[in-house]
């Protein structure tokens, strides 16, 4: 038998049984696979997406540093003073960030008091702002509706005059 004669004889039976078990596949078995598991999807325009999109108030308070980017500002000028020459901004990152993660929870400590901070009085401006928001709402939701009734006086007004000349 062939089997007996080795490794190398029993690889090439055994390819030879696979090469006999597997059929070809024809093009036209794979297209109609693919076409039935393939349906084409209805793409977004650039103007749709960003309609989805809610509109950013430029009025709104900017949400505040975390940690890790208080101590990178800090970081940063201390890389630029030991390093003049590098200008990327890349190489400043990621020295940044390995310092970062060297650093003990004790080292970190300071910044994330003041990222805490920083925190806190942006939760507070936030609630101011938002407040501000709901009452400008009410002010234009009264005022709309004081000025939709001055239209309809007016208009009353108009049609009593006309029933008079008549």
């Amino acid at each position: 038998m062939k089997d007996t004669k080795g490794k190398k004889g029993a690889t090439t039976v055994a390819k030879r049984d696979v090469k006999e078990k597997t059929r070809k596949v024809e093009d036209k078995d794979i297209k109609k696979r693919k076409s039935v598991a393939k349906e084409p999807r209805a793409k977004k325009s650039k103007a749709a997406k960003k309609a989805t999109k809610a509109a950013k108030d430029p009025n709104a308070p900017k949400r505040p540093p975390t940690a890790f980017f208080i101590f990178l500002n800090e970081f940063r000028i201390t890389f630029k003073e030991e390093h003049p020459d590098v200008k990327g901004v890349t190489v400043v990152g990621k020295a940044g960030g390995e310092k970062w993660k060297e650093m003990s929870e004790a080292e970190k400590q300071p910044y994330v008091s003041k990222a805490a901070q920083k925190k806190t009085e942006y939760d507070k401006t936030l609630a101011a702002y938002k407040q501000k928001q709901d009452d400008d709402e009410e002010a234009e939701a009264e005022e709309s509706d004081k000025s939709k009734s001055e239209i309809n006086d007016d208009d009353e007004d108009e049609d009593e005059d006309e029933d008079l000349e008549d």
